[in-house]
């Protein structure tokens, strides 16, 4: 039984089934064990469509649909897409689909052709379609062609994206497997050339010892060579390698597109041209004229050889040849001073531009202020006194707040600065110092940055011995005074015997014939409090304090510590110029960004003005109390100023330099006219101490170039106030009958102050005379010796000029100063170089001897000259 009789019993006995019109012939199959089948095979045969000979449709259209059309092409339209296929292609597609075909063609047969009358015989769907029915018909179709059409170019265009990738994916994989082939050939040569010269050494190894008669047993012999020849790899055969032809790799058509024949670009043919005019030129001995290039080369104070040639943009070698040649071995490494290194890059033809390491400073303060933006400003005024004298509670008053109670103890603990806004409208910035004597630096940075001192003294108490520190503090400031007499609400005050008292330490109020203004004011009550703040601004009018608000600000850092949760925090006092948060300022040796600026009232500001103390949040270190603050334009300007800070620091802790000793002190002799030392005084009594003080002004009063300068004289053992004192003023301690203790000891070495201690005072008079007496310039005196006239001129080869001379006064000498004189004027004066009688040099020469005589650096001797001798007599000058 047939398939297709399986097929009929399957589908029923009686019922008919559809099958295709095949054409079937029998295939005998055999399977394994004896098995085997007979199947028919069947041949479809293809369906044709014909075309009813009642239609309507035209003979063209008919013919385009019954033949077969040749393979369409492809229309590109301007813009790259496809255009519609013609209906000639459009009826050979739908051939091959029998079921749309033939819809086709029963909807072209019942098209009424154009034109047609109207015997035409319409067909059998549109005999009851109106003409928009027609229209909408016909546009539907249209539509659906255009939508094939679209759907075959994307599925063109798809199928060709994916054979690029296709082949491109070839093209890698050929590549990757050339570049593999490539390697694997590389090693097999590089495998046979070593088992190549390993053979050629075991050959020559043989062959020696076959010579020197080694192998004397024949039999041991072709032993031996068998085990040579055993352990030698052999060697492949050149025949068959080169009978195997070499791979090529697998054949795609990217490799069979491949164009192996690269074009050399104009650049690589004119390089070679210009190595071969070069090879040409140098075979016939010219050489080519190479243009040297001049650089301005930046030296500073050291550069290492290598920093030098890429500044000047030479080779490190020619550098290290330079200094050979001068004696001087060199690595590429080594530092060289900036000396040798402008020598070296003149005599390689660049121009030198010195600076040195402290330029990076340079500029800093900005430019000077335009007198048109300069403007007044609030004056900084500093109260100072003693402890417990009120000038807290006299600042309460002047801000209506109550500043003291927030004090441990109702002493105040550090630096406070506050500005107070007047009914006028006119304000004043006050720095509130601490009166204890622990705290006497602060008070020596508070003088730093005031305009004006407000020296309060209880007129109870009267003058006491941080007051008369205060004072001293103020005096070495050169700053105006105005005392406050406070507490004058008590019975006891008496204001007279104050006055009196400041008058024995160099305060005179107007009420004694001075200039110190004098005010009498009672912190408890507020009387007098109105009278004071007009004689600051009557002292602020009378030194008239101006600043340019328009420019980048600058100030001193009053005093900084740590909070936490905030980190460092500075209070500053803006002198000129205006501060804004975000500007980038350095202090010190630290620096930072404006984070945020908090006025004295703990409100958050934009901008701080002049005279305007605030809070400055951003520091990334810790400042000193007193260093300048500058606002920079930039962050690597900042860095770069401060590396060069504490490099200086660092130097100067390492080198123990000391700025209030005598050697500092006697290195500024000779820079200016008169030189002052600043001492400050420590005895065992008050009386000791004014002795003390009286001897040094009467050493000063006998010579105009230096002096002694008394800042301050005391009683009491040496303190720490006593060494920031002196250190502020860059002086010495003078101590009689009493010592330091151990922090001003430690406070003293770490400042570098010189403290000398005494038991008698006319031996601290004699030492401080030899003292000053160092700062006087010796006196030069000239001792003339003798005179020799000239009387012949000679030339030797080896002295140059000669002078034959007569000694007509006193003697000459070997190594001494002469002058020569033409005409009773001098025209030279310099060194004896050489002194001869007859041929024999000699050390003196007497009245009445004749002589010869040589002048350094000097040839210009005539007959007639006098040259005379003398000698320089240096004489210490003392006091």
């Amino acid at each position: 039984m047939t398939d297709s009789d399986d097929r009929e019993s399957k589908t029923g006995g009686g019922r008919r089934t559809l099958k295709a019109q095949t054409d079937g012939s029998q295939v005998q199959q055999s399977f394994s064990r004896g098995r085997s089948k007979s199947v028919v095979v069947e041949k479809k045969r293809r369906r044709t469509v014909v075309v009813s000979k009642s239609s309507s449709m035209d003979a063209k259209s008919k013919e385009a649909i019954a033949t077969p059309a040749p393979e369409p092409k492809k229309s590109v339209s301007s813009k790259g897409g496809t255009l519609s296929p013609t209906p000639a292609v459009r009826a050979e597609r739908y051939r091959d689909t029998p079921k749309r075909a033939s819809s086709i063609e029963n909807t072209i047969e019942n098209i009424t052709p154009e034109g047609a009358g109207e015997g035409a015989r319409p067909g059998v769907v549109l005999r009851t379609l109106t003409a928009e029915e027609k229209k909408a018909r016909a546009s539907a179709l249209d539509q659906a062609r255009i939508r094939e059409a679209e759907d075959r170019r994307k599925a063109e265009e798809a199928r060709v994206r994916e054979q690029e990738e296709s082949v491109r994916r070839e093209r890698e994989a050929a590549e990757a497997s050339h570049r593999e082939e490539e390697e694997a050939r590389r090693k097999a040569e590089e495998e046979t050339a070593r088992q190549a010269a390993e053979m050629e050494a075991a050959r020559r190894l043989k062959a020696s010892d076959s010579n020197e008669g080694v192998d004397t047993d024949s039999e041991g012999g072709s032993g031996r060579g068998r085990r040579d020849e055993r352990a030698s790899p052999r060697k492949p055969s050149q025949g068959r390698r080169e009978e195997r032809p070499r791979r090529a790799g697998k054949l795609t058509i990217a490799n069979a597109l491949k164009d192996d024949s690269r074009q050399r670009s104009m650049a690589a043919i004119r390089r070679h041209r210009e190595r071969e005019k070069k090879q040409a030129l140098k075979a016939s001995g010219v050489e080519m004229p190479t243009k040297k290039v001049s650089r301005e080369v930046v030296i500073p104070e050291v550069i290492t050889i290598q920093e030098l040639a890429n500044r000047m943009a030479e080779r490190a070698v020619d550098i290290i040849k330079i200094l050979m040649q001068q004696g001087t071995m060199a690595k590429i490494n080594d530092v060289i001073d900036s000396d040798t290194a402008q020598l070296i890059a003149e005599e390689l033809g660049h121009k030198v531009v010195r600076v040195a390491e402290s330029d990076v400073e340079e500029g800093l303060g900005g430019e000077e202020d335009n007198p048109e933006d300069i403007v007044s400003r609030a004056p900084v005024v500093t109260i100072m006194g003693h402890v417990d004298h009120g000038k807290t509670s006299l600042l309460d008053i002047l801000r209506r707040t109550d500043i003291a109670a927030g004090e441990a103890g109702g002493i105040t603990q550090h630096i406070g600065a506050y500005q107070v806004t007047l009914e006028g409208g006119t304000r004043i910035t006050f720095l509130d110092t601490p009166g204890h004597e622990v705290f006497t630096s602060m008070r020596a940075r508070g003088t730093m940055v005031t305009d004006i001192v407000i020296l309060v003294v209880a007129a109870d108490d009267g003058v006491m011995p941080q007051t008369i520190e205060s004072i001293n503090h103020a005096l070495a400031a050169g700053v105006p005074i105005i005392v406050a007499l406070n507490k004058m609400d008590k019975p006891e005050a008496d204001p007279d015997k104050v006055r009196g008292e400041l008058l024995q330490h160099g305060v005179i109020t107007e009420a004694g014939g001075g200039a110190v203004l004098c005010v009498e004011v009672s912190a408890e009550t507020g009387d007098g409090v109105d009278k004071l703040t007009e004689a600051v601004l009557l002292q602020a009018e009378i030194l008239e304090l101006k600043a340019n608000p328009t420019r980048t600000a600058d100030g001193v850092i009053i005093d900084a510590r740590l909070d936490r949760g905030r980190g460092q925090v500075a209070t500053v006092l803006v002198q000129r110029g205006t501060l804004r948060a975000g500007d980038i300022f350095v202090a010190g040796a630290e620096w930072g960004r404006v984070r945020t600026l908090i006025d004295d009232k703990g409100e958050a500001v934009k901008e701080a003005y002049p005279s305007m103390p605030v809070e400055v949040l951003g520091m990334n270190g810790m400042p000193v109390s007193g260093d300048q603050f500058h606002v920079v334009e930039n962050e690597a300007r900042a860095r770069e100023i401060t590396e060069y800070r504490q490099r200086q620091l660092r130097e100067r802790r390492a080198g123990n330099v000391v700025r209030g000793s005598l050697a500092s002190l006697m290195n500024q002799v000779g820079k200016k006219e008169s030189c002052e030392l600043p001492v400050v005084i420590k005895a065992d009594a008050q009386g000791s101490g004014e002795a003390i003080a009286q001897g040094l002004d009467r050493l000063g009063a006998g010579s105009d170039e230096v002096k002694v300068r008394v800042i301050h004289v005391g009683a009491g053992g040496i303190t720490e106030s006593d060494v920031a004192l002196a250190s502020a003023s860059e002086g010495l301690i003078l101590a009689f009958n009493v010592r330091p203790n151990a922090l001003a000891r430690e406070a003293a070495q770490k400042a570098g102050v010189d403290v000398r201690c005494y038991s008698v005072i006319y031996e601290l008079i004699d030492d401080m005379r030899k003292v000053m007496s160092g700062f006087l310039e010796p006196e030069m005196r000239e001792n003339v010796i003798g005179k020799a006239a000239v009387l012949e001129t000679f030339t030797v080869s080896k002295a140059g000029r000669v002078a034959g001379c007569q000694v007509r006064e006193g003697s000459v000498r070997r190594g001494t100063h002469v002058r020569l004189i033409r005409d009773d004027t001098v025209v030279h004066q310099g060194a004896l170089a050489t002194l001869k009688r007859f041929t024999d040099d000699v050390a003196e020469v007497a009245t009445g001897q004749e002589c010869g005589i040589s002048l350094e650096n000097y040839q210009d001797v005539k007959q007639g000259d006098v040259i005379e001798c003398f000698e320089v007599e240096r004489i210490e000058r003392s006091l």
